[in-house]
C-alpha cells in the first residue's frame, strides 16, 4: 500500500524543497542522524552531480541536498523559515536536543507554540504546534 497521496486533476501536490548546503555530507548526518529525517536517495546520477533527499517523519514533503545541478543553486544557508508541524513540541524539542541539536526555547504568539533551530549552514527551521490541529 502507497502512502503517497494520489495525484486529482486540478491539484498541485507540493513535495519538494531544494535546500542549499555546503557541504553535503555533514548535512546529511544533520538532517539524519540528529533530526531523524528518513533518507529517501543518496545518488549520484552523472560525475559531478550528487543528489540527496530526506523527509521528516510522517510527511510528504521532503528536502534535497544537491550538488552540480545548476538550476538549483542558492547561497548556502539561504532559506528561512521552514515549519515542521509537531503535536508536542516540547517532547519534540527535548528529543531534538538529546541529539545536539540547538533549540531554542518554546514561544507562545496568540495561542501557537514555536521553537527554532538553524542546520549547520544557517538555513532557519521551525518547530510549531497548533493546539486545535489533530
Amino acid at each position: 500500500m502507497s502512502h503517497e497521496p494520489a495525484v486529482v486533476p486540478g491539484e498541485m501536490l507540493f513535495e519538494l524543497v531544494p535546500l542549499p548546503v555546503t557541504d553535503i555530507d555533514r548535512a546529511k548526518a544533520f538532517y539524519g542522524e540528529q533530526l531523524g529525517f528518513e533518507m529517501d536517495v543518496d545518488v549520484t546520477p552523472v560525475d559531478g552531480v550528487r543528489i540527496v533527499q530526506f523527509t521528516p517523519p510522517g510527511s510528504y514533503c521532503s528536502i534535497k541536498l544537491s550538488t552540480g545541478i545548476p538550476e538549483l543553486e542558492m547561497p548556502p544557508g539561504s532559506l528561512r523559515g521552514l515549519h515542521l508541524i509537531v503535536s508536542d513540541i516540547e517532547a519534540t524539542r527535548d528529543a531534538l536536543i538529546a541529539r545536539g541539536v540547538d533549540v531554542k526555547p518554546v514561544e507562545e504568539v496568540r495561542g501557537v507554540y514555536f521553537a527554532y533551530f538553524t542546520d549547520p549552514d544557517g538555513n532557519t527551521w521551525t518547530l510549531q504546534h497548533l493546539p486545535w490541529r489533530k
